[in-house]
């Protein structure tokens, strides 16, 4: 007796069930999973042998997967029922896998003992990972070296899918390449390599080369400082080149190409969401007040940011011009200056660019941060917000544990993979304000041919409705925009194109749809 098929798609049956090498992918990963889980309760007798299968078998049930999703099949993006698979549509396997990364990331933040972590030894999960860190650093696991593979293992393999998937777009291509890169050897290899070169006399701090602050909110505290200063030559180049990272090399490089440098090509939380994300981009909030409350939020943070990083280094100077050539008072006064010239700068220049709650919220945050400075300066330095370490552990516990790992990552499969880049990251917001005033980098649209299929929007991993933008053919400048490319990638018609250059010249898309009588020739002949 035949069944009666329902399905009234045009384009074919997106079906719910894994096909047979899906099925044997997923459980050579579970696998995988199922060793490191298994060394909670049994230490085995040759860990090195066992981290390697577990580690080979989790990236090879991944890319093997990727094969069953996409081997065989034509280039192009299509939904692969996005909407209707439970894991990529809060589904109950959603949730499952939500719940459990949401654990995952709430014991190796704050229980790291459950996973083995023990200085006077280890065992679990931290022990079986210790042959590895061994070889690479000389020195014992712990729980962030474990973690740091995981991260690693997930964004090669997940970028192998990636690349598989997006096999038609160059650009995705690249940048998912660039990102693997950075992230195992600068985020990986290279810090735990670095370590080897430590002995009695001397000691170079871990340092993941490509993480700056605002998003290394540690990087300007005072015992870290102090270990570049004793690694003398090296280390006091990492601490110049940390610096200049914040203060010249990243704003040159978001003038010239937007964010997306550092969000999609170098960044590893960017690099993770887009690999082991890629599935749940989908699920970004795009309502207004999703938007509105992403403003402030992520806008806040930073301000604390700044807060707290002002007060931590206030902290360890001291007030006797003779020994200290920067001293407490010009660093709080040379913060504020700085801070009030920059708000200055923008206010002139920019100001009719801002919308209004924008500007009441610059004015807001500038008063804010000043005061506090202020008070502190002329309270003798006794505001209880610069204690040394209260505010930094604060930050630490909320934004750097809390709301990167636990929720921005382990929250993936509900809120989508850029809850913490939408959300959070200090880092996105400075970049973010350049960008959209400074920057150079926008999205062209080409909006005569929009059919307003809905792929750019539905797909924006950051809650943009690009849809809009494109049915006017208005270029999209956005502070929240990585310029990760993928509405260009699922644009059916080419109407999206990501582009760095003046406004200058360029056809004004809006008066062409409004049929005005625009001279194309004479646009075309200027260049």
């Amino acid at each position: 007796m035949s069944t009666i098929q329902r399905n009234m798609s045009l384009t074919g049956d997106a079906s719910n069930y894994l096909n047979p090498t899906q099925k044997i992918a997923t459980v050579i990963g579970l696998a995988g999973l199922g060793i490191i889980v298994f060394s909670l309760f049994h230490e085995f007798a040759n860990q090195a042998l066992w981290l390697t299968l577990s580690l080979l078998a989790i990236g090879g049930g991944i890319v093997l997967f990727a094969k069953g999703s996409y081997s065989g099949k034509l280039e192009g993006i299509k939904n692969h029922g996005v909407w209707i698979k439970s894991i990529s549509s809060r589904g109950f396997w959603g949730w499952v896998a939500g719940i459990s990364l949401t654990g995952f990331y709430v014991i190796l933040y704050f229980y790291e003992g459950l996973l083995g972590a023990n200085p006077d030894g280890n065992t679990g999960i931290v022990g079986l990972f210790d042959p590895l860190s061994r070889f690479l650093s000389g020195n014992p696991a712990s729980q962030w070296f474990v973690y740091g593979t995981l991260y690693t293992v997930a964004i090669l393999a997940f970028g192998i899918k990636f690349i598989w998937k997006y096999r038609h777009n160059r650009y995705e291509q690249l940048r998912t390449v660039s990102v693997m890169f950075f992230q195992t050897a600068f985020a990986f290899l290279i810090p735990e390599l670095m370590a080897r070169l430590n002995s009695d006399s001397f000691s170079l701090p871990y340092n993941d080369l490509k993480n700056m602050w605002p998003l290394n909110y540690y990087a300007f505290d005072g015992w870290r400082v102090d270990q570049f200063i004793n690694a003398e030559t090296i280390g006091i180049a990492f601490l110049v080149f940390a610096v200049l990272s914040v203060f010249v090399i990243s704003p040159i490089l978001t003038y010239k190409y937007g964010k997306r440098w550092y969000c999609s090509w170098v960044c590893g939380c960017g690099g993770l969401a887009e690999t082991a994300g890629d599935s749940f981009r989908q699920l970004s909030d795009k309502r207004m007040v999703a938007w509105k409350v992403e403003r402030w939020v992520i806008h806040s943070v930073l301000v604390f940011s700044v807060v707290m990083t002002t007060a931590v280094v206030s902290t360890y100077l001291g007030y006797d011009s003779e020994k200290y050539w920067l001293t407490k008072d010009m660093f709080l006064i040379g913060v504020a200056v700085f801070l009030g010239l920059l708000f200055a700068v923008i206010w002139y220049y920019k100001r009719e660019e801002l919308a209004k709650d924008a500007r009441y919220g610059a004015i807001g945050y500038l008063v804010i941060v000043l005061g506090l400075i202020a008070i502190h300066y002329f309270s003798n330095n006794q505001l209880f917000l610069f204690e040394a370490g209260d505010l930094r552990s604060f930050y630490g516990f909320l934004i750097g544990a809390v709301f990167s790992g636990v929720i921005g990552t382990g929250f993936y499969p509900i809120f989508g993979n850029r809850v913490w880049c939408r959300m959070g990251c200090p880092m996105a917001g400075i970049l973010g304000i350049q960008q959209r005033l400074f920057s150079k980098f926008r999205i062209t649209t080409n909006g005569g041919q929009c059919i307003s299929c809905g792929n750019c929007s539905t797909y924006c991993e950051m809650g943009i409705d690009v849809r809009s933008y494109a049915q006017k053919g208005e270029n999209i400048v956005r502070a929240s925009c990585v310029g990760c490319g993928i509405c260009s990638a699922v644009c059916p018609r080419g109407v999206l194109k990501l582009e760095n250059g003046p406004l200058e010249g360029r056809i004004d898309g809006n008066q062409v749809l409004l049929g005005n009588d625009v001279d194309l020739m004479s646009l075309v002949n200027e260049k």
